[in-house]
């Protein structure tokens, strides 16, 4: 009998509280299509920052290939002045600029790729946000419709949690793009592989994949005895 009584109470608890959720089912979509749309805001705020990073990365890259050019004119006019030591200096200044020009292409595509892809996962969301919102206008219209009337129909409830699902659904999304974006911004641009090809050349297993001075001396000489 106790027993009996303990899931007859737990039942009623539980009628009590869909009760509850049916009785404030509107309420609770506006609420949730309310937080949709501020998730949709700060995916949109994401991929604009991640835009400006590339943005950024570009100007760098401009600016480094603008150097190099500089720096390669005047350790021509070096060598042709015989003052060899000051365009080893330049070579060395080039080599390094080098480095930092690769590792700001491989910067830029990443960003890109990743701009892209997030620019069609928020217009899915914006879409879906959209349909949500106008589905939200004619629940509410015909909940205003049914209250005149004081009709009830039993699947407006059903539609309502039908509307919830999608709205949950459409939360999920929009978390996994905020958690990329913010992913993105710190994004590591160390390459391990060239690290280790690197690190193996300077003790002699191999060659070098990235300028040295010497390599940028030797193709300077090639360009002024020309």
């Amino acid at each position: 009998m106790f027993k009996q009584i303990m899931t007859l109470a737990r039942g009623r608890v539980s009628d009590g509280s869909q009760s509850i959720l049916d009785a404030n089912s509107m309420s609770l979509l506006r609420q949730q299509i309310r937080d949709a749309a501020q998730g949709v805001g700060k995916s949109r705020k994401a991929v604009a920052v991640i835009m400006a990073h590339a943005e950024r990365e570009k100007a760098s890259l401009t600016r480094v290939e603008s150097q190099i050019a500089d720096l390669e004119n005047r350790a021509l006019r070096a060598l042709e002045n015989g003052r060899e030591d000051l365009a080893s200096e330049a070579a060395e200044a080039i080599a390094k600029l080098e480095i930092e020009h690769s590792t700001t292409q491989k910067a830029i595509a990443t960003y890109e790729t990743q701009i892209e892809r997030l620019k069609v996962c928020l217009t899915e969301s914006e879409h879906c946000l959209r349909d949500m919102k106008q589905g939200q206008y004619l629940a509410e219209a015909k909940d205003k419709a049914q209250r005149l009337s004081g009709l009830t129909p039993s699947g407006t409830n059903n539609d309502l949690k039908d509307a919830a699902t999608t709205l949950k659904n459409l939360q999920k999304r929009q978390e996994h793009a905020d958690a990329t974006a913010a992913a993105l911004v710190e994004l590591s641009i160390d390459d391990c592989t060239e690290d280790l090809v690197e690190r193996m050349a300077a003790v002699g297993c191999g060659t070098s994949i990235k300028p040295d001075a010497s390599s940028v001396m030797e193709r300077l000489k090639n360009t002024a005895s020309k």
